[in-house]
């Protein structure tokens, strides 16, 4: 890389040319890169940037912050070039993803059009907004045109890929719907090649997501063509003797149709296609800001967070997004409205926290995410011996501002904590935060941690089932050292997790995870997850447990719906390759190699040693037909585990409770290389 790169679409990125991320100080950097970049190899008038940025400033006093912004902005990117009427990049030095995204087009190769997909991240500028009226219409503009050029993009893809197999088309229409959820003509595609698959039960629910989205987007109803499409995929579910759906004949139409997408929304994350709004209220709990001056207490902050929306998930009138979604908004200027959109919810709980030597102040307000309005703010003081009251207070509160209705039984329930120990519930806080890292590290920092929390509160049931969670790590990926040892220590702590509070769905997911995955108690481990759901069907992280243990038993169908489920609690989890990699199982058990493949190289990309989506890529590739590709994939896997044979094989998976399907991975992974 010899270039210096900015990227606009998605997370605003600014790369130097040995490939470091260069931060910027102030937003009205960003603006001004963001504009330069829109327009590559032209520059633009000081009076028109001036106008965009400082709207209501005289012309004299806008002119002047913007020679002290460019002076700024130079220092930490020199490639700066101006004179006394514009601005501009320097000639030959700098690369943005806008241009590749709009040459990608221009050259309208299939290769080249699946680079401009790749390309669209997100919407420009995601998250990004100055809240200066002309910039912020400039960029209100953009967006729109751009995912208008996304759309095109995916269609040709669509319509190119319909004579390839259906799983590549199925991807594009797919992505089709994440920015233009009521484009018809792909809903019809989707829905005759689920039929064709015969999954008529999925082809069904297309129908539904159409017939929702159209009412709340448009207030209309599908056209009659899609109604008689309907009927005719269950008239064939009835009975299947009559065959399978018609050939796919919404494909010649798809582009002719595009100009009547009318309502868009940003690109559903994780693959997963983006669904409506909850009937019930539905809010997220955004990072709080640390106001404290001390980097090492962002990890404080990071707790309040985590309880105050594992206290609000409790509360089943509620739809709560998880706590990975909301820390990928951590660090950034958001956009409420945006936001709202993104993860579909209608609240937002924004904060801060201020923690001195003997002294809490928690702040937060609840907004409106499609109005901006804020509904209710408020202010707690305390110790940080009163964290537990203090998290009580503002839960209550502020569901109390979401729906007045609430019984005063379930406010309560929600004041239960894991521990009234403070000690050992900040050792749990630091465990929580050192797991997230993803990295071995992490892991053995965060083992520790939550044995010490242990030590301090000997009924801290949600410790243990984390500390047995931190074992499954060690199984997955292949660093036990003692594995007869550390089967032993994983029942130990998983079933004294469960055995503490059977209330605690948090403990019971993963306690009960922890049984079933390593020990192989998987009827028990079940049970237990199963528990956890009842008690809390907004923990996330349940349902993936439970998408797991629906693969071992044999339940593949079942697996994917719990796993859409997680996905839509959790639509911007960072460690969404696990969810991904538990789609991959369930696609290969239910016989479709190439869907699991996907899924498998879509967690690959974001945790490429990985070894469990290692193990069932080279499996699905091979059985799909794909040697080469398989024996590159197991190539990988045994330089990360040169000990790995068919025969200790058993160790690595999971508990199976089908003979046929150990069977059928074995001969997968054989197929790919795999010696005995």
């Amino acid at each position: 890389m010899d270039r210096w790169q900015v990227n606009l679409l998605g997370r605003f990125e600014l790369r130097a040319p040995d490939g470091r991320e260069i931060a910027l100080g102030a937003r009205k950097s960003i603006a001004l890169l963001s504009l330069l970049a829109s327009a590559p190899g032209q520059r633009m008038s000081r009076d028109r940037l001036a106008l965009l940025l400082w709207e209501d400033m005289p012309d004299a006093q806008a002119r002047g912050n913007l020679r002290q912004l460019l002076a700024a902005t130079r220092r930490p990117a020199p490639f700066l070039d101006a004179d006394t009427g514009s601005i501009g990049f320097s000639e030959g030095i700098v690369e943005t993803d806008l241009d590749a995204f709009e040459s990608a087009i221009a050259e309208d190769t299939t290769a080249a059009l699946e680079r401009a997909a790749a390309l669209y991240r997100a919407d420009l500028l995601d998250g990004f907004s100055l809240r200066d009226r002309d910039f912020d219409e400039w960029l209100t503009g953009e967006r729109e045109r751009l995912r208008e050029r996304a759309v095109q993009v995916f269609l040709r893809l669509t319509e190119r890929s319909a004579g390839t197999g259906t799983e590549p088309t199925i991807r594009w229409a797919l992505r089709i719907l994440s920015i233009d959820p009521v484009h018809e003509p792909a809903h019809r595609v989707l829905m005759e090649l689920y039929a064709a698959q015969g999954r008529h039960a999925a082809a069904l629910r297309q129908y539904e997501q159409l017939r929702e989205a159209l009412s709340r987007e448009l207030g209309t109803r599908p056209e009659p063509e899609t109604d008689a499409l309907a009927r005719r995929i269950r008239e064939d579910r009835r009975s299947p003797a009559r065959g399978a759906a018609a050939p796919v004949a919404s494909l010649p139409k798809l582009a002719a149709l595009a100009e009547s997408s009318s309502a868009v929304t940003p690109i559903g994350p994780g693959g997963w296609p983006e669904p409506p709004m909850p009937e019930i209220p539905s809010i997220v709990v955004l990072p709080f800001q640390n106001l404290s001056g001390d980097p090492e207490q962002e990890y404080f902050s990071d707790g309040i967070v985590e309880e105050i929306t594992t206290a609000l998930s409790r509360f089943r009138s509620l739809f709560v997004i998880s706590r990975n979604s909301a820390f990928t908004y951590k660090g950034r200027a958001v956009d409420v409205r945006q936001v709202g959109r993104e993860l579909g919810v209608r609240y937002l709980l924004e904060g801060s926290v201020r923690k001195a030597a003997n002294r809490v102040r928690i702040t937060g307000q609840l907004i409106d995410a499609a109005s901006a309005a804020h509904l209710w703010a408020d202010r707690f003081d305390g110790t940080p011996e009163d964290i537990f009251d203090l998290q009580d207070q503002m839960t209550a509160n502020v569901v109390g501002a979401i729906s007045p209705a609430l019984e005063q039984a379930e406010i309560e329930r929600a004041k239960r904590k894991p521990t009234e120990s403070l000690g050992a519930y900040d050792y749990h806080l630091r465990g929580r935060a050192a797991l997230h890292e993803g990295s071995v590290e992490g892991h053995r920092e965060a083992v520790q941690l939550f044995y010490k929390a242990i030590e301090l509160d000997r009924d801290f049931a949600s410790a243990y089932g984390m500390a047995a969670y931190c074992y499954c790590h060690r199984k997955t990926n292949g660093w036990m050292a003692d594995r007869d040892k550390e089967i032993a220590e994983t029942a130990r702590l998983a079933r004294r997790a469960v055995e503490l509070d059977k209330e605690d769905a948090v403990a019971l997911s993963f306690g009960g995870f922890s049984l079933a995955y390593v020990v192989g108690e998987l009827e028990t481990g079940v049970a237990f997850i199963d528990r956890a759901l009842l008690l809390n069907s907004n923990l996330a992280d349940a349902w993936i447990a439970s998408g797991w243990v629906r693969v071992w038993l044999g339940e593949p169908e079942l697996a994917v719906e719990h796993l859409a489920r997680a996905a839509r609690l959790s639509p911007l989890d960072p460690l969404t390759n696990r969810t991904r990699t538990v789609a991959a199982h369930a696609h290969f058990f239910a016989g479709r190699y190439d869907e699991a493949s996907s899924w498998a190289a879509m967690a690959l990309r974001e945790w490429p040693d990985f070894q469990t989506a290692l193990r069932i890529a080279a499996a699905s590739n091979a059985l799909a037909g794909r040697l080469v590709e398989a024996g590159s994939l197991r190539e990988r896997l045994q330089k990360l585990d040169p000990k790995l044979r068919i025969s200790n094989l058993k160790d690595e998976l999971g508990p199976y409770a089908r003979a046929r399907d150990v069977t059928r991975y074995v001969d997968g992974l054989r197929c790919a290389g795999l010696p005995d």
